[in-house]
């Protein structure tokens, strides 16, 4: 049995599913961290394997870019592959000044801008929020491996391109850390069938300083979220 996007067959796929947007990104994960990773899924040319960490069996499936794309992943990996925790790994852009490039956010919440969330709640306001268990579980992971994680919220948006300008004013008055395009539709999802959610994000770029991160220190940067990530398997 196999579900719509994904040709895996139940039980190809193990408990724990880390999910970055880029499926090249799960690729070079698989490659770089797993032993004995298998390639699940080439549907759309959304690439997911499982493999081992550390003796622990662990999968990593993109998602896409966005909500729209990441729900579709999220809904099948729960309801046909019995999925129990969904760890984002991926990058934001900060809107705070002091939030350098290359830091690691651990979200504890996400808004957003999200059809999808204003349908389910009819027109009503939903707080997403990550699993606490795997919340602090990654703080205590990082604190052992000295890497410096900041907790807070996080702004969804299915929108990259936009004219408004000040956009993230009102967001960053209150206290958002970062905007990216997944976070909000997984943490809604993962509450609503009973499953454990968090969302490991790197800052790569800084909205309000139009500050950038090189590929090289992307790439360091990146390791660091996914070792945290890796851990929580």
């Amino acid at each position: 049995m196999s579900s719509l996007h994904l040709e895996a067959k139940v039980g190809d796929i193990a408990e724990t599913v880390l999910l970055p947007g880029d499926p090249l990104r799960a690729k070079h994960v698989a490659e770089t961290f797993l032993d004995d990773a298998v390639c699940y899924n080439k549907v759309r040319g959304m690439l997911g394997f499982t493999g081992y960490y550390k003796g622990n069996r662990v999968s990593i499936q993109g998602t896409g870019m966005g909500m729209g794309s990441t729900s579709i992943y999220v809904n099948e990996l729960i309801n046909t592959y019995k999925v129990k925790n969904l760890i984002r790994v991926g990058t934001c852009g900060s809107i705070q000044e002091s939030l350098k490039l290359g830091q690691v956010l651990l979200a504890m919440s996400a808004s957003g801008d999200s059809d999808a969330n204003s349908l389910y709640f009819q027109g009503m306001h939903y707080a997403a929020t990550a699993d606490f268990d795997l919340l602090m579980k990654a703080y205590k992971i990082a604190n052992d491996l000295n890497i410096k994680t900041y907790q807070g919220s996080v702004f969804s948006t299915n929108t990259f391109y936009d004219d408004e300008p000040n956009r993230w004013e009102k967001w960053q008055k209150h206290g958002i850390l970062g905007v990216e395009m997944e976070t909000q539709i997984l943490f809604t999802l993962a509450k609503r069938f009973g499953v454990k959610a968090l969302s490991v994000l790197t800052v790569s770029d800084n909205i309000i300083t139009g500050e950038a991160t090189s590929v090289k220190d992307r790439e360091q940067s990146f390791n660091d979220m996914m070792k945290i990530a890796l851990e929580l398997a």
